[in-house]
């Protein structure tokens, strides 16, 4: 699995212990640590004696490059005692997948092997990621023993619902992998957006024809989501008004689909009212069929011609009508004069801040060359940058606008 760069840039030099029980899922922890490893992190895996049956630590010393944990007893070095240095060394205490019967040690303070007696002398956070049979994972006494661990601050990654290892569906499946690495991550994120409402806008509309034929453009849609994804990992409650049927949904995150630029309207007018920030990512066409066919057109020898009307312009509408506070942040894609262009919007529609990005280069690219222009005048151009790097560095500006204004 190719780690994502947002996940990436936050464990990147972070040291973590991962913790494998006897699930018959402790499989799925070798790409795990794999992905850890991938994002830049040092793994220390500790299997307790069942996990070890499902799984070889050869397995996990060749993907970590650093020998596997299991004995409680045998120290690290000729000083270390090793549950006490794993535990104080660590960034983060990761068990996964975790069984009700690590659960339940977990939860009652038990401390007879490696993993347990780790977890006690640990004092950085820890992340759990449940797998079991559906029955287990909904009896009383596991979710007993979660409640507390969660009162004890311990993230719980919940297992999902699908095909089991007994042959039945239900819940208790390990949590995908990229939830996991993406709740790990936003532990070493920043939360300053903490308690506020982001509005974000992402993809291409798309224009009626008829029933199958429509007009649109070129955006891929990445630049919003890698903004909406951000917002989400920095803490903030996020809206994402989406056009785009081929992109995962970033965890955290309500999307709400829409088609056409009128319905990417009236879902932004009714969004922001409760929203600290409006960033309008998406690329809105300007201009819609003025009819559209009930059905589809066929082909014949004569020509087509398609009369185009103007679209609403959903900055303007946000202007006239926005909350005191709200940020808003807009997009200029120019083909041509592209400061000048982006500058004049910027005045137009009474932004806080503009991102100038040249196009076509920009549609379906994974790095950016973007230049921001500023209320005040001020032009920051800025070097090639991920998209997942130039949101947050958006991002970065809006949480010191909103420091600002409330």
């Amino acid at each position: 699995m190719r780690v994502d760069e947002a996940v990436a840039s936050r464990l990147r030099q972070k040291h973590v212990v991962l913790g494998v029980t006897g699930s018959i899922a402790a499989y799925k922890a070798v790409g795990l640590a794999s992905a850890l490893v991938q994002a830049g992190a040092t793994v220390d895996v500790i299997m307790t004696e069942a996990a070890t049956r499902m799984v070889q630590p050869l397995s996990f010393q060749a993907i970590t490059h650093r020998p596997v944990h299991v004995d409680l007893f045998a120290p690290l070095a000729e000083t270390e005692i090793g549950h006490v240095t794993l535990g104080q060394q660590a960034d983060l205490l990761l068990v996964a997948p975790a069984t009700a019967n690590t659960l339940a040690k977990l939860a009652l303070g038990l401390a007879d092997n490696l993993l347990t007696t780790t977890a006690l002398a640990a004092r950085c956070p820890i992340v759990v990621a449940p797998a079991m049979e559906t029955a287990m994972w909904h009896h009383a006494a596991t979710q007993d023993h979660l409640a507390t661990l969660r009162q004890r601050g311990v993230i719980v990654v919940e297992p999902e619902a699908g095909y089991l290892a007994s042959g039945k569906s239900g819940a208790g499946r390990l949590a995908d992998e990229r939830r996991i690495l993406a709740t790990v991550a936003r532990l070493f994120t920043p939360q300053d957006l903490a308690g506020r409402h982001i509005v974000v806008t992402a993809g291409g509309t798309r224009e009626a024809i008829d029933p199958v034929r429509f007009i649109s453009n070129a955006s891929s849609g990445r630049m919003g989501y890698a903004v909406a994804e951000a917002a989400a990992q920095r803490g903030a409650r996020v809206t994402l008004i989406s056009t785009v049927r081929h992109l995962p949904a970033p965890f955290w995150v309500d999307v709400e689909p829409v088609e056409s630029a009128r319905q990417m309207r009236d879902a932004v007018l009714a969004a922001i009212p409760q929203a600290d920030a409006l960033l309008m990512a998406a690329a809105v066409a300007d201009y819609r069929p003025a009819d559209v066919a009930p059905q589809k057109r066929k082909k014949g020898s004569d020509e087509w011609v398609l009369r185009l009307v103007p679209n609403p312009d959903i900055l303007e509408e946000v202007k006239a009508t926005k909350p005191p506070g709200l940020v808003v942040v807009g997009w200029a894609a120019e083909t041509h004069d592209l400061i000048e262009n982006a500058r004049s919007k910027l005045r137009r529609k009474d932004l806080d801040l503009i991102v100038a990005n040249p196009v076509p280069q920009t549609f379906g690219s994974d790095r950016v060359q973007a230049t921001l222009l500023f209320r005040d005048g001020t032009i920051v151009p800025l070097e090639p940058l991920s998209k997942v790097a130039l949101a947050n560095r958006i991002l970065d500006i809006v949480a010191e606008r909103l420091r600002h204004r409330r």
